[in-house]
């Protein structure tokens, strides 16, 4: 008896062994599965947060106003609606003190980055121009911008001074006074601050802050937050010199565009 109670207990320790090996090849199985199915799913739920994003991002149009065209345009019109004031329509620009560069010409290479960036974000873009070739007064740039369906209106400007020393990069937004655009005054302000900080950090120019302007034409006909930027000093060689290099430029847009992403919340 003794044996035989040996052998049944052999047996039974055998059998043991061999079922929890069998356990274990039928588990091995299962947790791949699942940990398979569970990365399936956090990818899936990535790719849904990503197309979320572009589709946000679709409902938003952008209009982009390269300042200045070839030739000024010196005949005057109202710098806003009912105003007795007139103002050129389209004044000559500056020139950079160092490349000799007209500023149409950059803000159109700046303003053309620009739109491919935001595209590319999922953005779509309006162009109040894409050749220098042009005559559209400033009035007529922000009539245009408000019949486009913009959300936001983007002048693309650069600064010039007399001293060459000047240097720094600013954003200009009406007022809370402004007797045409009073009430575009708070978001015009948050798109300056947006663009101005993420502009700077891109780009390493200087922030010379957010400035008060009610004068600008451009800007008192515009019916969505509007904002101008003042993206460096030709009259500044060093900055000339910098705003002129296409490896700059696309920091530069690439900072406009930050901000533009900053403003809408993405």
């Amino acid at each position: 008896m003794k044996k035989t109670g040996k052998l049944i207990c052999c047996f039974a320790l055998a059998a043991s062994l061999i079922l929890g090996a069998v356990c274990l090849q039928q588990k091995e199985p299962y947790t791949n599965e699942a940990a398979a199915k569970e990365e399936t799913a956090e990818k899936a739920d990535g790719a849904q947060v990503k197309m979320a994003g572009a589709k946000a991002r679709e409902q938003f149009k952008i209009a982009i106003d390269a300042g200045h065209q070839k030739y000024a345009n010196t005949a005057t019109e109202p710098v806003g609606p009912g105003a007795k004031t007139k103002k050129a329509k389209v004044a000559g620009g500056a020139t950079g003190a160092a490349t000799k560069t007209p500023e149409h010409k950059l803000t159109l290479q700046v303003a053309k980055k620009l739109k491919k960036i935001l595209v590319e974000k999922g953005y779509q873009v309006y162009m109040i121009r894409n050749t220098s070739n042009v005559n559209i007064s400033n009035k007529q740039r922000a009539v245009r911008a408000n019949k486009s369906g913009a959300d936001i209106y983007i002048r693309i400007h650069a600064d010039a001074s007399n001293s060459s020393g000047v240097r720094g990069a600013s954003m200009l937004y009406p007022s809370a006074n402004n007797p045409y655009v009073k009430k575009l005054s708070k978001p015009s302000r948050k798109l300056s601050d947006c663009i101005l900080k993420s502009y700077c950090k891109k780009t390493g120019i200087k922030s010379r802050g957010l400035i008060v302007r009610d004068d600008l034409t451009g800007t008192n006909w515009s019916k969505i937050p509007v904002t101008l930027i003042e993206m460096g000093f030709l009259s500044n060689p060093a900055e000339d010199r910098f705003m002129q290099k296409a490896a700059n430029q696309k920091k530069m847009a690439s900072g406009i565009a930050d901000g533009v992403d900053d403003y809408f919340g993405f």
